[in-house]
């Protein structure tokens, strides 16, 4: 087998090869489903099957609840074959079930040795791909011939390196009706605000897209742009001049914004992400109370839509994006690469290193075009801590500045009646007096 290594400006192009590292007749294959749900789940899952029954493998498990399932001796795996997943990509979900959390993974890799398997196939994210890479590692030691596949899933499109991951475009899709809904409440209503919860831990991804595509939001908070609440510059002020001159404001804010005004519970979920406070609910009640002590009646509206957008079927785009991820996982695999994912980069699919994309979240650049763009949509300020006043120094001038603020002053005068005080002015030249001189005589 050969290992996916780091490349410093290419990487390798996804796609059936010439020659295959298996034949298919020894081949076992474990299909997994780790984290949340996410749109497209069930289409990757029938697609790597259908792929897999391409190549002529006919052994392919599919294992329930995430790493769960290979531990748990409740949960048996599931036979997988085409009449099996046929049509399960017409609702949302994952067929096999999802959970969080790495169980001990020794004793993961010993029940592949158990089971047989030397393709595993991991759909999840970025907790996911981690638990993918150490199961790697085992086998690597263990000099075991086993290829382990990521299959990058995140709807908070927070991966390194690859453009989308797959279910983004229909969540976009989704948050945009929400805040439709938000903009309808909110301007049919005195003194409307509509507020929108959209997912994003640690990226804003979602908020910045479904805001664009929206074109009905008036202000809109993610993780990665600071801001202020209060003063005349503040988030507050600006919302209430959008109600002043339009009768309504809607806001979109990101799960992950606001985190330095809430106090979080702390610590990490079974996948190792922060747990966060709410910050929907404690927009919601700032803005109530804000515009109470300011005696404005307002009609505030919550809607968070995240489990709504979560558990849908995916869109024709994402359809099509799952089935190609789908066929180029298992195409990697059978050409005897392993410990990486696939992805698209620049729009082009290609096996990218799982420790490449796991280094740290994507996360979207304030001073990206698109930030901007988004920023042109609501024309809202900039709301982040503006530099500390720098206060006059108290040094004294030197001569020659003193001189010259002195000159700046005089000229800054404004011009009218002379001065009283008598002003000293150069009289005529020695050779004008002579020439006087001469002709009084």
């Amino acid at each position: 087998m050969r290992r996916c290594l780091v490349l410093v400006i290419r990487a390798h192009r996804a796609g059936p090869r010439a020659w295959i590292y298996f034949h298919p007749m020894t081949v076992r294959a474990a299909i997994v489903t780790c984290g949340g749900l996410c749109p497209g789940l069930n289409d990757v899952i029938r697609q790597v099957v259908y792929t897999l029954e391409t190549y002529g493998v006919t052994d392919i498990l599919g294992i329930q609840y995430g790493f769960r399932g290979f531990l748990d001796k409740t949960l048996p795996p599931i036979i997988l074959n085409r009449k099996v997943v046929q049509g399960i990509h017409m609702r949302g979900g994952s067929f096999l079930g999802v959970s969080r959390g790495h169980p001990n993974v020794e004793e993961l890799v010993d029940k592949l040795e158990e089971w047989g398997i030397n393709m595993l196939y991991v759909i999840g994210g970025n907790g996911s791909h981690a638990g993918a890479s150490a199961i790697y590692e085992i086998c690597y030691k263990r000099k075991l011939k086993i290829v382990v596949v990521g299959i990058p899933k995140t709807i908070d499109n927070d991966i390194l390196l690859i453009d989308k991951t797959f279910g983004f475009d229909t969540a976009v899709e989704e948050a945009q009706r929400a805040i439709n809904a938000a903009y309808v409440e909110a301007s049919s209503a005195l003194n409307g605000v509509g507020i929108v919860k959209l997912m994003g831990r640690q990226s804003g991804f979602i908020a910045m897209y479904a805001t664009l595509a929206s074109g009905q939001v008036d202000l809109v908070l993610i993780p990665e742009v600071p801001f202020e609440m209060d003063g005349k510059n503040g988030v507050l002020a600006f919302m209430k001049k959008r109600l002043d001159k339009n009768g309504n404001c809607v806001v979109v804010i990101a799960e992950g914004a606001a985190q330095n005004y809430l106090e979080g519970t702390g610590g990490t979920d079974a996948s190792g992400n922060p747990i966060l406070g709410d910050a929907g609910k404690w927009l919601y009640n700032l803005v109530k109370s804000h515009f109470k002590e300011l005696n404005i009646p307002v009609d505030v509206k919550y809607i968070d839509p995240t489990y709504m957008i979560r558990a849908r079927a995916c869109n024709s785009s994402d359809h099509i994006y799952c089935s190609v991820l789908g066929q180029n996982a298992v195409h990697g695999a059978f050409a005897g690469y392993t410990n990486f994912s696939i992805g698209l980069v620049n729009t082009h699919y290609v096996l990218l290193p799982i420790p490449e994309i796991i280094k740290t979240a994507r996360a979207v650049d304030p001073n990206s075009n698109m930030w901007h763009r988004c920023l042109g949509s609501t024309g809202q300020p900039d709301f982040a801590p503006g530099p500390p006043e720098i206060k006059p120094s108290s040094y004294p001038l030197s001569q020659k500045r003193a001189s010259n603020l002195m000159q700046m002053n005089a000229m800054a005068q404004p011009s009218g009646p002379a001065s009283k005080q008598p002003v000293k002015t150069q009289g005529p030249s020695k050779a004008a007096q002579g020439a006087k001189a001469a002709q009084k005589r």
